[in-house]
């Protein structure tokens, strides 16, 4: 009998304390079996130069990986993080391509570059995210920044991909795709739920009180809100797509805009329970690659299958959900996405 889906499940009783409790201090990690082969496939890892991006990296390769895109904001940082990658895996092929997450166009001419020059592609793991401590809008799309790369990017990306994952991967071997997430989203408090329009009231102080664990919090919230709704146009049989939380993790990249005292606090927590790079990123390795179709359309955390946060279940909450995906698709109404969408 197959487990149920994160759709089929009862949201969790336990509160964000117990839940983070529970995840980094109960649960043993779980590898990759050692008979994992993934000779001549194609992968791409966002965000791959430092942390859990490029630990994901270093765990494909142990697998043979035959080649390895390491897609990243700075190609001089990419590159050194691939020499290191080449030194240790020179039969394997390990590009560098330029990926602005905070650039809807680049996030388009990189989507180009796949279907162009790609012949084949199997995985592709969407890490790259941000935490800002203080409220910044991006001067390219005017959205806060947080709201911008964590939800409306990332969310562009993966379904711009969606196209080649089916096309370029192999018959009878659905192409792979792993959104990175965070169980933080059960956190979130969503206070503009209600306002209308909705993406815009993430873009001003006045509308909403600047609160950065929250924002981040919601940001993945999104995600998930998204998320249901996009999966219903995606067959497993073409891609299998799904979200996954490496948990909190000692050396990740997460917080590198966060200073001061709260940035002194989240190493200390960091060091009293974080998993190590290694850990998390075999969470990646585990949603990606070992799980199968059952994972698909699920939210994957401490390596298993796992409710949505409440507000996916809530019957008063659709009101707010249809909202955002309506605004979020006439927001990327200029590359297509409800088209793509369709087209699945």
């Amino acid at each position: 009998m197959a487990p149920p889906k994160s759709i089929e499940m009862q949201p969790l009783k336990k509160g964000p304390g117990a839940i983070f409790v529970r995840s980094q201090f109960c649960t043993k990690p779980q590898w990759p079996p050692t008979s994992t082969d993934l000779s001549e496939k194609v992968a791409i890892v966002t965000g791959s130069n430092i942390g859990l991006g490029f630990y994901s990296c270093i765990h494909l390769l142990s697998f043979k990986l035959s080649h390895l895109i390491l897609a990243v904001r700075s190609v001089k940082k990419g590159e050194d993080a691939a020499s290191k990658l080449r030194a240790k895996n020179p039969e394997a092929k390990i590009e560098v391509w330029e990926l602005d997450m905070e650039s809807y166009d680049s996030i388009q001419a990189f989507a180009r570059r796949v279907e162009t020059t790609l012949t084949r592609l199997d995985i592709t793991i969407l890490n790259a995210g941000i935490m800002n401590q203080e409220f910044t809008l991006n001067t390219k799309t005017g959205h806060e920044e947080v709201i911008q790369v964590n939800y409306l990017s990332t969310m562009l990306l993966a379904v711009l991909l969606l196209p080649a994952l089916k096309a370029k991967s192999p018959a009878r071997s659905p192409g792979r795709l792993t959104i990175v997430n965070s169980s933080l989203a059960y956190s979130a408090k969503f206070p503009n739920r209600d306002r209308n329009p909705l993406l815009p009231s993430f873009d001003d102080t006045k509308t909403i009180p600047w609160d950065a664990g929250e924002h981040y919090s919601c940001s993945k919230l999104l995600c998930h809100l998204f998320f249901v709704k996009m999966i219903t146009y995606i067959n497993a049989d073409d891609v299998v797509v799904n979200l996954v939380d490496p948990g909190l993790c000692k050396g990740s990249g997460l917080h590198r805009n966060v200073k001061g005292v709260v940035s002194g606090v989240m190493a200390l927590v960091k060091s009293a329970g974080g998993r190590t790079l290694a850990e998390g990123s075999s969470t990646y390795i585990d949603a990606a690659i070992v799980k199968g179709k059952e994972s698909h359309g699920c939210f994957v955390s401490d390596w298993d299958i796992k409710p949505f946060p409440d507000m996916v279940y809530e019957s008063k909450s659709q009101a707010a959900m249809n909202k955002l995906w309506n605004e979020t698709l006439k927001e990327l109404e200029f590359a297509g996405v409800e088209s793509i969408l369709q087209k699945l």
